[in-house]
């Protein structure tokens, strides 16, 4: 008797892996899993068996050969394992059983230059490689993801079923699952997600180094529970609510916590993206440089002690104050962000939909929030947060509150970068005349650049002798 053949197949049962597969069965869809067998996961295909043994549509399997044939053609397999060197690995690997038009899935948080040198390579044996963002962590991966698919239209046809079935929904029902675009468009999409998630992070890190000086976490949970209730409503305040009142043997957990921060490289692609499109993502750079200055603990440590350290008052803040300097900071880092995607998507011919780029960030990945909600609308009409009259009112109202927010940071010592980048972003992207023209003069100067003049066209370019 034949074995009937599953619909779909997922490489790498890890944490986001095995959640996957179980969302994957939940949607009543035939799977086959692989993991390898080797040292210390030799049992990680027989355990998750066990482990879910009322799946009568689950078959394992530890060798590649077997687990491509126990799937139904075109063969769709999810390919979730550690980015870079492992997945070309796998794709040498399962190539010489793979057939025309099987489609490989990379869901992981690859390089999207990487996916795009993949799709090319599989393209000459006509397979079909789709790079898939994936965000929402562990508990996303059970429930239901935001699901960011990029690479050729016509495997996205023949899978996307699937991939919108297991994916989170919106508000309105729909899944929060939409073809972003052609070669590495998924992946460089997760990509800025990540980038803006990063500026998120770094936003709520600072306030609560602010409050935690002159309030209990108690009272800092409150605060963030009230916010979480208004429009500043997100996942990651939701959390950060969460690890504030959380206790291991009477002490709080966030106090046992080094205060090193790490980080995968998303960030980091996200930053030299927007320095090779030439655009200012200071937000994202401020937040990673954060974590960059963070892992140098021990120096830290040492330079601290060179200081004096005289009692001080610390200031206590306007929790109103902090909250308008909050709105503040999120409505620039989103603009920033949504900027690279649609210059990235005019450069590569991407076609990006901002507004369903938004809306399948909605729910399911981490930084769904009520701003997100906002953003999906606006988008439909607008390609640009900041030609959005009610976010430059908010901007222009908050100013004052977020000039005085730095400034007492500054005098309380303590370092608030990325709020500092919002309002320089908000204040330059808004001041007529910068002092660069002081700088085309010096490069013009010393090698001879050139520059443009406010009194002739901008295509004519002018050189003026300094030293006569």
């Amino acid at each position: 008797m034949k074995m009937k053949k599953s619909e779909f197949g997922i490489i790498g049962l890890g944490v986001m892996g095995g959640n996957l597969a179980l969302n994957v069965l939940d949607s009543d869809i035939s799977l086959s899993v692989y993991n390898r067998s080797a040292g210390s996961e030799a049992d990680v295909v027989s355990d998750f068996l066990e482990e879910n043994s009322k799946y009568s549509h689950l078959k394992g399997f530890t060798n590649l050969e077997t687990f491509v044939e126990s799937l139904k053609a075109p063969r769709k397999i999810l390919i979730m394992i550690k980015a870079g060197a492992a997945i070309d690995s796998v794709i040498d690997q399962l190539k010489p059983f793979l057939e025309s038009e099987d489609i490989l899935i990379d869901g992981g948080n690859s390089y999207y230059l990487d996916t795009e040198r993949r799709i090319a390579y599989l393209q000459e044996s006509n397979i079909y490689f789709i790079g898939c963002g994936i965000s929402g962590g562990a508990e996303g991966a059970r429930r239901g993801p935001s699901m960011m698919p990029g690479g050729p239209k016509i495997a996205y046809d023949k899978l996307g079923h699937i991939l919108e079935r297991i994916s989170a929904k919106d508000a309105a029902g729909n899944p929060c699952c939409t073809y972003i675009g052609p070669g590495g468009a998924g992946h460089y999409v997760k990509m800025i997600h990540n980038g803006i998630e990063y500026a998120e992070m770094q936003l709520l890190a600072e306030i609560y180094s602010i409050l935690r000086l002159t309030l209990p976490y108690e009272a800092i949970q409150t605060i963030f529970e009230s916010w979480n209730s208004s429009n500043l409503k997100s996942f990651l305040l939701e959390i950060s609510t969460a690890i504030l009142g959380a206790k291991e043997n009477d002490s709080f957990v966030l106090d046992q916590i080094l205060d090193k921060s790490g980080n995968k490289g998303t960030g980091f692609w996200s930053v030299r993206s927007g320095l090779e499109l030439g655009l200012p993502t200071t937000m994202m750079s401020s937040a990673l440089y954060a974590r960059f200055l963070s892992a140098f603990k021990e120096d830290r440590v040492a330079y601290s002690k060179k200081l004096a350290k005289p009692y001080k008052n610390y200031t206590k803040r306007n929790i109103d104050d902090v909250k308008s300097s909050y709105e503040f900071a999120r409505i620039i880092n989103h603009h920033q962000g949504f900027e690279i995607l649609r210059e990235a998507s005019e450069i590569h011919n991407w076609n990006l939909d901002l507004g369903e780029i938004a809306r399948i960030w909605t729910n399911g990945c981490i930084i769904r929030s009520s701003l997100m909600e906002k953003l999906s609308d606006i988008f439909k009409t607008g390609n640009s947060i900041l030609t959005e009259e009610s976010f430059i009112q908010t901007l222009k109202t908050s100013e004052e509150k977020i000039s005085n927010f730095i400034k007492l940071s500054m005098a309380d010592r303590i370092p608030v970068d990325c709020f500092w980048s919002a309002y320089n972003y908000w204040v330059s992207i808004t001041t007529e005349n910068l002092p660069a023209n002081l700088i085309q003069a010096q490069r013009d100067f010393f090698g001879g650049h050139t520059y443009q003049r406010i009194d002739r066209p901008s295509e004519e370019f002018f050189h003026f002798n300094w030293t006569d």
